[in-house]
């Protein structure tokens, strides 16, 4: 099968037309790829931060449930700050 002059040259014109774009595409996703691969990492970073937060929050507000409680405040003063009540002997044993 004989191609004419004018089929051979829209043939070369279609090819380097898809050349060029898969080079640009190639390009394209050269310089983005690192941009994506850090923004990836960055993103696990922030949902192991965000999951750490949460475990925290849990933990004080739980903190504050007691702290609400006076006979928790009570005890916990007694044993962090050594208070004691009329009458109570504290000794305080080191280990």
């Amino acid at each position: 099968m004989k191609r004419t002059k004018k089929e051979k040259r829209r043939l070369k014109i279609y090819i380097f037309t898809i050349i060029g774009l898969l080079s640009l595409f190639g390009y394209k996703m050269y310089y983005y790829w690192p941009k994506i691969f850090s923004n990836y990492r960055e993103k696990k970073e922030l949902e192991n931060k965000y999951t750490a937060l949460l475990e925290e929050e849990e933990t004080l507000n739980g903190n504050i449930i007691k702290l609400q409680d006076p006979a928790y405040i009570a005890r916990f003063a007694r044993e962090k700050y050594l208070y004691s009540k009329n009458g109570e002997i504290i000794i305080r044993i080191v280990e």
